[in-house]
């Protein structure tokens, strides 16, 4: 393996400055009763701080709309649940962390997962009615509508600052709600909210001007956002650099500080004729820092075939194409999942001896807090 000193330098942008380019990625637990973050949370984050991870990004986490919630135990970003986050952002900057909630709206798929609606509860909201394309059985959201969601968005933001936060980051991927009006293929509305590849990024587009008034100008704002969907693991939202650039530049014009590229595989270029994968490509497109993420250190992708459910288990894989990149300056930091349930203290581990010393992940280790 190659030195890993590259992936513990300090990082600094104008917003944000970190001890390495080590990221806790999100990953949904199911583990918060009643929507509130409980002691073993607290606990949970606080041991991935002390293993030496610079920057934390929590579970996605709901904002203050009920059309935001769509599976049982994940945690709310409002009311009493502030309580808990509050606990949990000390406990990681009382380690030596940084942290920020992931803001997130479950969309359509809202009662595909775990929670399953009852008459009267409230549908699943999307820009044109669709959680798959062609298929009219959501709920399309009215301009009214719309502006609830901003609202929470901004919200969420003010609240994750006012208790100490270092950052948001909003879900704009994977076929949730931000993303279904970024893709054509959910997205058909021909008002404000849809249209071209711009047009249709207008919504996350207000969330992030709306929490950057809120917020300010020096709290950074994180964006998530992925080509691939659950709904089409082959979805893209651009096919070529061009398109790319089209629409990322309208994001970065509304104050997004930072992008959080995810693909399910990170060592996998983007567009033929380049070795660039998507966090390569946004900043090279946007001038904007960078999170890569994909199984990294693990051998399997978190969905590797059909019929084996998200978050699979995997062994040990080298990192060495990961160091190159960030080397040669291609993203700036790297957001591991799956290795650091297995390993809290995956960062330590990597800096003191490489991969070596790491623990496989099974997937049995979702089942507890650890």
């Amino acid at each position: 393996m190659i030195s890993t000193d590259v992936l513990f330098r300090p990082f600094e942008s104008p917003n944000l400055t970190l001890k390495n380019r080590v990221v806790m990625a999100p990953m949904t637990r199911n583990m918060c009763p009643d929507h509130i973050p409980g002691a073993d949370v607290v606990d949970y984050y606080r041991k991935r701080a002390e293993g030496g991870v610079g920057l934390i990004i929590t579970e996605g986490t709901h904002p203050g709309v009920e059309a935001a919630e769509g599976y049982l135990n994940v945690p709310f970003f409002h009311g009493s649940a502030l309580d808990g986050w509050a606990q949990v952002a000390a406990a990681v900057h009382a380690a030596g962390g940084k942290i920020a909630p992931q803001l997130w709206h479950c969309g359509g798929m809202r009662g595909s997962g775990d929670l399953r609606l009852k008459e009267g509860d409230t549908p699943g909201h999307t820009p044109s009615g669709m959680n798959v394309p062609g298929k009219h059985n959501r709920h399309a959201m009215s301009d009214a509508e719309i502006q609830n969601a901003i609202d929470a968005f901004v919200q969420g933001a003010g609240a994750a600052q006012e208790l100490g936060f270092d950052a948001i980051e909003l879900h704009g991927a994977h076929g949730y709600l931000l993303d279904q009006f970024f893709w054509g293929g959910t997205n058909i509305r021909q008002d404000r909210w849809g249209g071209t590849p711009a047009q249709r990024g207008e919504f996350v587009a207000e969330i992030v001007r709306a929490s950057r008034k809120r917020v300010g100008p020096d709290f950074p704002i994180i964006l998530r956002y992925s080509q691939w969907k659950q709904q089409d693991f082959t979805a893209r939202l651009a096919d070529s650099p061009e398109a790319l650039e089209a629409f990322l530049t309208p994001l970065v014009a509304a104050g997004v500080d930072l992008f959080h590229c995810s693909q399910r595989r990170f060592w996998e270029p983007e567009f033929e004729g380049s070795d660039l994968n998507l966090a390569g490509w946004t900043r090279k497109l946007s001038g904007m820092p960078t999170i890569t993420v994909g199984s990294i250190s693990l051998d399997k992708d978190f969905i590797p075939e059909p019929g084996e459910g998200f978050f699979s288990g995997g062994g040990i894989a080298s990192i060495d194409k990961l160091l190159a990149s960030l080397e040669r300056g291609e993203f700036d930091l790297a957001a591991v999942g799956r290795a650091l349930i297995a390993n809290p203290d995956w960062a330590n581990k990597v800096q003191a001896g490489g991969v070596a010393a790491l623990r496989p992940y099974e997937k049995e280790m979702l089942l507890k807090l650890a």
